[in-house]
């Protein structure tokens, strides 16, 4: 393993934050092992043959041939989206992760057959994007709906993880080229005064500046930030949508440091969120640190599910008003959960504070996790927390049915990106040693502190941190004690320490010594959880928990096939979690007591008196619980999350 590898996100030695992604990283077994395995051997090995299949590559290779006067005429552009370029820099970009984890020949030779394709069809003047060189329009005429620097993004990023993988130069020269383009067609006074519809770039110009040191690239993710707010994104209502979004879609009705709750398109939001992060912590700039600072607190505490997604309107995929959190109607974008993970670890990076990683932690084993079948061939596109047994929905990508591939195929190569870089979010070093942000089988560590972690993290709270390298000085080794946790017991070579979690965090302080053992256990009974009043959804409800996972009723795993929808939660009764290494790739059931709803009356209304009889609480009924991510991977039918609570009995 190549010690140096430090993923996507690498602050400058100028940069404000406190914490340092750690420099090892490496994910050796257990649940993530797993999931990682199943991306590397199925979806990133298949990725090249859906691109192809949907015509990605196709486009490379057209746009790399001559012009018309040269030679025949130019193919035509495959795809119904002008960001189809996009898909194939996000495959890459995994790939190359992938790649600097666990070396492989095959992957490498697919990686620069890709890179080949790219570097040929960027033209002279350094523009790329293959929509508008295959004849889609002229470029940099369509802000709103062209793209062209959102997939510029992508670009980059594939370019940063192809350099820190391989140390080649090859695909990074190509995004420099275009990002140099980018700066001399962007600007008061030049071709193009507006930014994009669609944010991404910013985050992407602040890494090229952190690898090139060139500050033109973050002068100029400053730049497209600040831009952004004075309504030059107006005219939306073209590119075949009947009406215009609107200035929030886009995020183009207030300055960033002026708004003050996200809106609009969560993706787009949350995108250009962590590049104002990025931006803060190379700058220090305190006003911009304030604001994604406020507008995280407002995503996290009034417009994110119980599973971490966001985005509750699937018109126009945007946040709701607060508290809009329709379990049925979730639109639960699977990329969405992946932005607000990037845009929370740049914060744990930026503050050094644990409630940014309690949110890292609750989307990934659900709300992110839940968009990528067990299988590795299988996404959803979108993730509601309840699905009707007889549900009637549009097909496509906005159904909630397992699909090979999208349309829109954003999502599945978003999800393997992640996961390939996956444990580059696990840990981080700071001045005084060694964070443990996410727990997972394997090893971690930076300068004067290297760790073993052992752990069967989700299904059991106990995890062990044996010390494999340290220098004689005192450092400290901080684990996480998760938000979930109410109960937690810590111990160092045995003996047990009465340190208090301090913010989340669990701080051992002291000079270490290879063999060293501190073990944390985390007491993980299943739960019941419920909503704030204001979320009006599902009010009278109750969610099963246990340790990060969120739980759902699946319509086949009950008695007789016993419809979700027809069954009342008992808040009394035990919830008694059973281990399952046979089901769903090995899982924890979690079984509780309800009532099945009596049948449907004889009347036309589905209402009655307050003070009539009460027909909720019916025949007692045992129900089985799964985690919410396995959800959709058998035959289809009913499932929730949120479950009716049973009334109490009534006194005689």
């Amino acid at each position: 393993m190549n010690t140096a590898f430090s993923g996507p996100v690498r602050p400058t030695p100028g940069a404000v934050s406190p914490s340092r992604p750690a420099v090892l990283a490496r994910v050796e077994g257990g649940f993530w092992a797993e999931r990682r395995r199943v991306n590397a051997e199925v979806s990133l090995a298949e990725g090249p043959k859906r691109l192809e299949a949907a015509g990605n590559l196709a486009n490379f290779r057209a746009a790399a041939l001559p012009h018309p006067q040269d030679g025949p005429e130019i193919p035509g552009f495959a795809g119904d989206f002008q960001f189809q370029d996009s898909d194939v820099y996000k495959w890459l970009e995994a790939a190359c992760w992938q790649l600097a984890d666990t070396p492989d020949e095959e992957l490498a030779a697919g990686v620069e057959t890709v890179v080949g394709l790219i570097a040929a069809a960027q033209r002279e003047d350094g523009y790329l994007q293959t929509y508008y060189q295959l004849g889609g329009g002229e470029p940099w005429t369509e802000p709103g709906w062209g793209h062209e620097l959102y997939c510029a993004g992508h670009l980059i990023q594939a370019a940063v993880a192809h350099h820190r993988a391989t140390g080649s130069d090859r695909l990074l020269r190509v995004a420099r080229r275009l990002a140099d383009h980018i700066h001399s067609v962007f600007g008061p006074g030049k071709r193009a005064d507006s930014v994009c519809g669609h944010p991404e770039v910013e985050t992407a110009l602040v890494e090229l500046y952190r690898t090139t040191s060139e500050r033109r690239y973050l002068d100029l993710a400053r730049h497209l930030l600040d831009r952004r707010g004075h309504g030059t994104l107006s005219s939306g209502a073209d590119r075949g949508h009947d009406r215009d979004p609107g200035p929030e879609f886009w995020q183009d009705h207030a300055p960033v440091r002026e708004a003050t709750e996200v809106v609009g398109h969560a993706v787009r939001q949350l995108y250009l969120l962590a590049g104002a992060a990025d931006l803060a912590a190379e700058t220090g700039d305190p006003e911009l640190g304030a604001a994604v600072r406020r507008l995280w607190r407002d995503m996290a505490a009034t417009k994110t599910y119980l599973t971490g997604g966001v985005g509750s309107r699937h018109d126009w995929e945007a946040f709701g008003d607060a508290h809009e959190l329709p379990a049925d109607r979730a639109y639960a974008e699977t990329c969405a959960a992946i932005a607000s993970i990037h845009f929370s670890w740049r914060m744990a990076l930026l503050t050094g504070e644990a409630r940014y990683s309690d949110l890292v932690e609750r989307t990934l084993f659900n709300g992110f996790l839940a968009g990528a079948g067990l299988d590795g061939r299988t996404w959803l596109y979108v993730n509601p927390l309840h699905r009707r047994a007889r549900s009637h929905e549009r097909p496509g990508d906005q159904s909630a049915h397992r699909t090979p591939w999208f349309r829109c195929a954003c999502c599945p190569p978003n999800v393997m990106r992640l996961l390939a870089s996956l444990p580059h979010y696990f840990a981080t070093t700071g001045d005084d040693g060694l964070y443990l942000h996410q727990y997972a089988t394997g090893v971690y560590g930076g300068d004067g502190l290297a760790v073993r972690v052992v752990t069967d993290y989700p299904w059991d709270g106990t995890v062990t941190v044996t010390v494999e390298e340290a220098v004689t000085a005192s450092m400290t080794l901080a684990l996480r004690v998760p938000e979930w946790c109410a109960e937690y017991s810590l111990a160092l070579n045995g003996t047990a320490l009465e340190e208090r979690a301090d913010s989340g965090w669990l701080r051992v302080t002291r000079a270490f010594a290879p063999g060293d053992t501190v073990r944390l256990e985390l007491a993980m009974p299943a739960r019941l959880t419920v909503a704030d009043p204001r979320v009006d959804a599902v009010r009278g409800c109750a969610a099963i928990e246990r340790g990060p996972l969120v739980y759902c009723l699946e319509q086949t795993d009950q008695p007789a096939g016993l419809d979700p929808d027809d069954v009342t939660l008992d808040p009394g009764a035990p919830l008694t979690v059973h281990g399952q290494p046979q089901l769903l790739g090995g899982i924890s059931t979690v079984s509780a007591e309800g009532r099945v709803l009596a049948p449907d009356g004889p009347t036309d209304r589905p209402y009655r008196p307050l003070a009539s009889e009460d027909t909720r609480s019916g025949e007692s009924v045992a129900v089985t619980a799964v985690p919410y991510y396995a959800w959709a991977n058998r035959e289809a039918g009913g499932m929730r999350v949120w479950l009716p609570l049973a009334a109490p009995p009534r006194s005689p």
